[in-house]
């Protein structure tokens, strides 16, 4: 089993929820309740002994083996029932009350019992398998389709984090991909309108016209008409709605290798944030007004224009979807990225994002209202 991982299941592997692990809460709620079947085998037992004839244990020992069925392996379900049933036939030996009718019905139906929860188990068991299965294919998709950049392209640090608002989703309308060009270090983080494998497929068709369009074209205004061609096509090909509302908000960069700058192209997407090595922090907003999200080129003609910011050795841009922006705590306020994070600095890209996703689960209690991808990139 890897690290952050525990069993939920037989032979299920799942991560651990937030806030489990070794000596904090989640991780003793787990191991009491794989006690319990044996508890409820010793309550039954003290119980039967101590109390009055008229008086019977058997709820205890038939909970006994239908609490393990989806907490234990088939043998160790099989073993609790097996320990039930003998509980039941050595008390009544004991008391001499083996051959009473309640005493057979009592043996009978934990015996029943015990035997369903074996089946119970079979079936949690194939449907732990099936999930695991589907959870692979998942990451293989999301590898496929979303890789995660390496740590070190160009010459600059990178980071990027995918946080599903799903849970046990692994990949969505968000994207983010980093290429590395003649004219430096380009990449992408946008937003696809809408949820599903349409918004899978639009993302696919984005990040493989970003990844030809970065090495090819000059300009990261040429860039961006790229990927408005690409998913107009795409949009061609689509039928309903989608065919004449999809859409998708984006931010384009360009840090070129040897200049200290960093050009933007911004459409209609939420702005970066430039951290400064000494704390200050800059949104990047557009100089005039935001263009119109990619794949809606047809309602008007607002030509690229790529914004410069100085972008200097040791500051970090910050590039996220709206996910983090939105946030909200349970008074209803929003997660404001700028004011978190002004005055604090972070020695690595993977630092900020840490904390950037530590802080908005905290925010939120968990329950993120979208999906939220965030891409950092530092100059050494």
């Amino acid at each position: 089993m890897r690290p952050g991982e525990v069993e939920e299941g037989p032979y299920a592997r799942v991560p651990a929820p937030a806030g489990s692990g070794p000596g904090r809460p989640g991780s003793r709620l787990q191991a009491l309740v794989r006690l319990l079947p044996a508890l409820l085998l010793v309550v039954g037992v003290v119980y039967d002994c101590l109390s009055p004839r008229n008086f019977t244990a058997a709820p205890f020992f038939a909970a006994a083996p239908l609490v393990a069925a989806p907490l234990f392996s088939r043998r160790g379900t099989l073993l609790t029932g097996a320990a039930s049933v003998a509980a039941v036939f050595g008390i009544h030996l004991g008391f001499g009350a083996l051959g009473r009718v309640d005493a057979l019905t009592e043996l009978v139906t934990v015996a029943t019992v015990a035997a369903l929860a074996v089946l119970i188990n079979g079936l949690v068991r194939r449907t732990g398998e099936r999930l695991a299965s589907a959870r692979e294919i998942a990451e293989a998709a999301q590898r496929a389709v979303l890789p995660e950049p390496a740590e070190r392209i160009g010459g600059f640090e990178i980071a990027a984090c995918y946080e599903a608002a799903q849970a046990d989703a692994f990949i969505g309308g968000d994207l983010y991909a980093v290429q590395d060009s003649p004219h430096g270090l380009r990449l992408v983080v946008g937003d696809v309108r809408g949820k599903g494998m349409g918004a899978v497929a639009a993302v696919a068709v984005v990040i493989g016209a970003f990844r030809e369009a970065a090495e090819q074209e000059a300009t990261l205004e040429a860039v961006a008409q790229r990927l408005e061609r690409a998913l107009a096509r795409e949009g061609s090909r689509r039928e309903g709605l989608d065919a004449f509302e999809g859409f998708t908000t984006a931010v384009l960069a360009e840090l070129p290798h040897g200049d200290g700058v960093v050009r933007i192209v911004n459409r209609g997407h939420p702005p970066p944030l430039l951290l400064y090595a000494d704390g200050t922090l800059r949104t990047l907003l557009p100089g005039r007004e935001y263009a119109l999200p990619l794949g809606m080129g047809e309602l008007g003609v607002w030509p690229d224009r790529a914004e410069e910011a100085a972008f200097p050795g040791g500051a970090t841009l910050l590039v996220y979807t709206d996910g983090l922006t939105e946030a909200r705590d349970a008074h209803g306020v929003f997660y404001d990225p700028a004011v978190r994070l002004a005055g604090r600095t972070f020695p690595h890209p993977a630092e900020l994002l840490d904390a950037l996703a530590d802080e908005v689960r905290r925010h939120s209690g968990g329950g993120m209202a979208d999906d939220m991808a965030l891409l950092a990139v530092r100059r050494p």
